[in-house]
């Protein structure tokens, strides 16, 4: 009989959070980001969090909306996107920010994943991300030593996914989402379709059920576009 890992919508889905642990949201600016799990948390209340998130969302909706009601005590992220309030409490200090390469994040969340505990990149030698690190030479260029990501839930969202908890993602919506459902040690996927285990074709599957713990069928999905621009009409 097939794993049956479907749970009662996104109030089940974060049982266990708890103030200060590392949560993981999956998605790029507003794209592919797990609305429905970020709204409960909200609402559950819990702080301190440690955010590792490629950005913030926007102001209102994303990770916005628990930078507004200061559950997040730090983010681990790649740039500070669109969002003004993320920008405000970063430079007031009330907001503990480690920015580091988009290739690295992604590589910290694949490491941790595969189980690999550290890796050496070039990448950020000889700035601020390098600073306190160990640096190796490596065919006469240095790296810096960085670490896996350690995350006690990872929130995902995915287009479709099926009760044993595969996942198939929608074009650029699969982003940071695939490595980050590897990397949680709780990994939740929030679905926009849900079917039953044997309706996926095995070869459309971008994440094994394996790594996913939790999936629900979400509710409303706003999709936001993080920024529209558009030429006037001749």
């Amino acid at each position: 009989m097939a794993l049956n890992k479907v749970v009662n919508g996104p109030e089940q889905a974060i049982e266990g959070i708890e103030n200060d642990m590392d949560i993981m949201f999956g998605g790029f600016g507003l794209c592919g980001i797990p609305e429905n799990s970020i709204a409960a948390i909200r609402d559950h209340g819990v702080k301190g969090l440690t955010c590792i998130s490629n950005n913030a969302g926007v102001d209102g909706f994303g990770l916005g909306l628990l930078l507004e009601t200061r559950q997040v005590k730090k983010m681990i992220s790649s740039y500070v996107g669109e969002n003004d309030e993320f920008e405000r409490q970063m430079l007031s200090g009330e907001l503990e920010v480690d920015l580091i390469p988009q290739g690295t994040l992604a590589e910290r969340c694949r490491a941790a994943g595969a189980g690999i505990p550290a890796f050496f990149t070039p990448a950020g030698y000889g700035t601020e991300v390098a600073e306190g690190k160990e640096v190796r030479e490596f065919n006469g260029k240095p790296h810096i030593l960085e670490h896996a990501f350690g995350a006690s839930f990872a929130f995902v969202k995915a287009q479709v996914g099926d009760t044993a908890g595969n996942l198939v993602f929608n074009a650029t919506a699969r982003n940071f989402n695939h490595a980050m459902a590897m990397a949680g040690r709780i990994t939740v996927a929030e679905v926009e379709e849900l079917v039953p285990v044997g309706e996926l074709d095995p070869n459309s599957i971008h994440t094994p059920g394996i790594f996913v713990q939790r999936i629900y069928k979400g509710e409303v999905f706003e999709k936001r576009i993080e920024q529209r621009t558009v030429r006037k009409r001749d």
